[in-house]
């Protein structure tokens, strides 16, 4: 039986090709520049080398038709034909306070994310088209939302309402959702199982660092609290969205400039953050790179970021008085490792103690790692995230009708024995080239 899982963005569509009956991944892949001049698929099958070509993907639904004959071609598909597929399962990354959980599309499904699209304009209608261009494809398997706010629905009132007026809430939903979801989820399991303990007994900090980054404070295995708020745009700095401001700075700008509600919120999104600090870069590595050659403001845009994700992890370890450990995830967190440097250094005092030459070393997605030092009162992990597989373990269940929400619902990656085929295949490789990793790769207890 295969599960399909699909990520997509305004102008991308990521997928993932998954064989359940030998918990194996047979392809991931992503089409990119969807509705954009000189779109391309990156087609990575197991067991090969990736392929990239151009194709013109003029919309959702070609991309989508692009990523099914890719996987059904005799030169490098991984099935023989669509039938195969039992299930498909979509991000969706706003859900509202509608889901609590991963749900079987429908009609009222659609309705919802449809209503959702003002609380996530960047997001929610690529997400739809995604939908909609697979549901033309493939319209006689069961598709499943897979949404990054349900994770964040055990959050108290203390956590995700704003002190404004009640009303806005009670009228018009405004309140604090969180977003990363998915990714918390998983590694949130993974960490109770790194340290032996009863995934509902145990406290985290757990610092989603990519392009877009945000930080969940997990209490007894569930949300408690995020820095993402009603969108993705409040909490950290990241690539392009400044994350935490002044409320009044938009309306001074306005004034200042005459730029409207629709320019500022733009320009709070796509323009700010690292890539309006630098004015030119937005990937840490090319800031990594300018900063080296003495690039002032790229040295500048690393120590703001820094200094943000160190004030959220101070303040969520006041918040849940027992923090059990702290775990960095995605691209910035599991390899940009100057930026975990810059954010880790200071941290003794809160009894955070990380050991530099590991946190260099550590540099994989294919192994769990411990970079903090034995005197550190809290392990400092970093745990690769796996998103895809959450949504296929839900898809699957979803399919099967033995799906809840994560409080009665376990994962296979919460077992001790859990094993990865292809991050273990790739661990092989990885090693090769980095024999250090060996030193400090961590297992369950």
């Amino acid at each position: 039986m295969i599960i399909l899982t699909l990520n997509c963005g305004s102008s991308s569509a990521k997928y993932q090709v998954y064989d359940w009956e030998n918990k194996d991944v047979l392809a991931v892949g992503i089409v990119e520049k969807v509705t954009m001049e000189g779109s391309f698929i990156g087609h990575k099958a197991k067991g090969r080398e990736e392929i990239v070509f151009n194709h013109n993907c003029p919309s959702h639904t070609d991309a989508i038709d692009l990523i099914i004959k890719t996987l059904t071609s005799k030169e490098n598909g991984v099935i023989s034909d669509m039938s195969v597929i039992k299930a498909v399962g979509h991000r969706v990354v706003h859900g509202g306070d509608k889901f609590t959980k991963s749900v079987i599309v429908d009609n009222a499904a659609m309705d919802a994310f449809t209503a959702m699209q003002d609380l996530s304009p960047l997001h929610n209608p690529a997400n739809i088209m995604g939908i909609k261009a697979a549901q033309k494809v493939l319209p006689d398997v069961p598709h499943c939302a897979v949404m990054d706010t349900a994770w964040h629905q055990t959050m108290p009132p203390e956590s995700y309402l704003y002190a404004v007026p009640h009303e806005w809430y009670e009228k018009y939903q405004v309140r604090r959702y969180g977003f990363h979801g998915t990714s918390f989820l998983y590694t949130a399991k993974r960490a109770a199982a790194l340290l032996g303990q009863d995934p509902f007994k145990t406290n985290l900090i757990i610092c989603h660092l990519g392009n877009g980054a945000s930080i969940n404070a997990v209490k007894d295995g569930c949300s408690f609290d995020t820095s993402m708020g009603m969108t993705p745009l409040e909490g950290l700095v990241m690539g392009t969205r400044s994350g935490d401001v002044d409320p009044s700075l938009p309306f001074y700008v306005m004034r200042k400039t005459g730029m409207t509600d629709t320019e500022i919120e733009s320009a709070l999104n796509k323009k700010s953050g690292l890539l309006g600090i630098t004015g030119k870069f937005t990937d840490r590595r090319d800031i990594q790179a300018a900063a080296e050659n003495g690039d002032k403001q790229a040295l500048l845009a690393q120590n703001i970021e820094a200094h943000r994700v160190k004030q959220y992890i101070g303040a969520y370890q006041a918040t849940l008085g027992r923090v059990d450990a702290l775990v960095l995830t995605a691209g910035v967190g599991e390899f940009a490792w100057f930026m975990r440097d810059k954010i880790l250094n200071g941290l003794e005092g809160i009894g955070m103690v990380y050991d530099p030459k590991k946190n260099e070393v550590a540099r994989t997605r294919n192994a769990e790692t411990l970079i903090s030092k034995a005197e550190s009162k809290i392990p400092i992990f970093i745990i690769p995230t796996d998103e895809e597989l959450v949504m296929t373990e839900d898809a699957y269940a979803l399919m099967k009708g033995t799906y809840d929400t994560h409080t009665k619902f376990d994962y296979s990656f919460q077992s001790k024995d859990y094993v990865n085929k292809g991050r273990a295949e790739g661990l092989v490789h990885d090693l090769k080239k980095n024999p250090a990793l060996a030193e400090i790769i961590t297992k369950p207890r």
